[in-house]
């Protein structure tokens, strides 16, 4: 048995979520007796940024525990919110280059599923499901293996129109708030074996997976760790408004030269043959 701390934080939504664990585990990583945990789950809205520091240093003093402690970090790595997923990334890589500790990304469609099975043990296939806005819904599909003692992903994280979701030919939960969002236009809803709406990112139900992914070695360092954005069309978008910036840049440009190499045709004040035309 191993002795492990581990802090987890979330922001992919409008929480600020922060979990502290302290777990005693075997070599799967699974908790050999209930583990101490700490937690901060608010509402922020849009000042996650502004919160998370603050909540992990009440936990750790709460905990009596210091960041030195600590044997990971994990963050919710994504999909979500593009800026709150900016956030948990960065703190979690700044908080383990300064300790040099291993980081943990889990994503945020796993932590709902791991979610929906710390709510009811009987749960072995969760389909995610989070409203991304724009009419589209972030999804993915999670089979627990019970002699892994970890969930096996059927479907990666997916960004789709509501009717596109694949279902599972198993029953199964729908986790997340897909279901509140869309209602019928979500297939899943009629199809599955219960839904649970409060099955959502969470910085806790993250720890738990990261305590396993830990000690499987499922970890990066805290150089390489980046956001799972999954809605390529927002970047893309980017890319476009700055190729279109530039475009226009050179444009102006050209049409600047153009303007000093025009020379009138006289000094009376007759137009030129070009600014004649019609």
């Amino acid at each position: 048995m191993t002795q492990t701390v581990l802090l987890a934080l979330d922001t992919s939504t409008e929480f600020c979520s922060v979990a502290l664990v302290s777990a005693s585990v075997d070599a799967a990583g699974q908790p050999t007796a209930e583990p101490r945990v700490w937690v901060r789950h608010e509402q922020t809205g849009a000042v996650s940024s502004t919160r998370l520091l603050p909540a992990i240093r009440e936990l750790f003093a709460e905990a009596g525990l210091a960041l030195a402690d600590c044997h990971a970090i994990a963050f919710g790595s994504g999909p979500g919110s593009f800026t709150g997923l900016r956030t948990a990334t960065g703190v979690a890589q700044g908080l383990a280059f300064g300790l040099n500790l291993p980081v943990v990304p889990i994503g945020t469609l796993l932590a709902c599923a791991e979610s929906a099975r710390l709510r009811d043990p009987s749960t072995t296939r969760v389909l995610a499901a989070l409203d991304a806005r724009m009419d589209e819904i972030y999804w993915a599909d999670y089979a627990w293996d019970d002699a892994q003692r970890e969930w096996r992903t059927v479907q990666t994280a997916s960004l789709d129109a509501p009717e596109r979701l694949v279902l599972p030919d198993v029953p199964f939960t729908l986790a997340g708030n897909a279901a509140a969002a869309f209602g019928e236009r979500l297939p899943a809803v009629a199809a599955a074996h219960s839904v649970d709406g409060q099955a959502l990112p969470h910085a806790l139900p993250l720890a738990y997976a990261a305590l396993r992914a830990f000690h499987a070695g499922r970890t990066v360092a805290a150089d390489q760790a980046a956001p799972e954005y999954v809605r390529d069309k927002v970047a893309q978008t980017t890319a476009e408004r700055m190729a279109d910036k530039a475009a226009k840049a050179v444009k102006a440009a050209h049409a600047a030269e153009q303007s000093a190499q025009r020379t009138p045709d006289d000094t009376s004040g007759q137009p030129s043959h070009d600014e004649a035309r019609p």
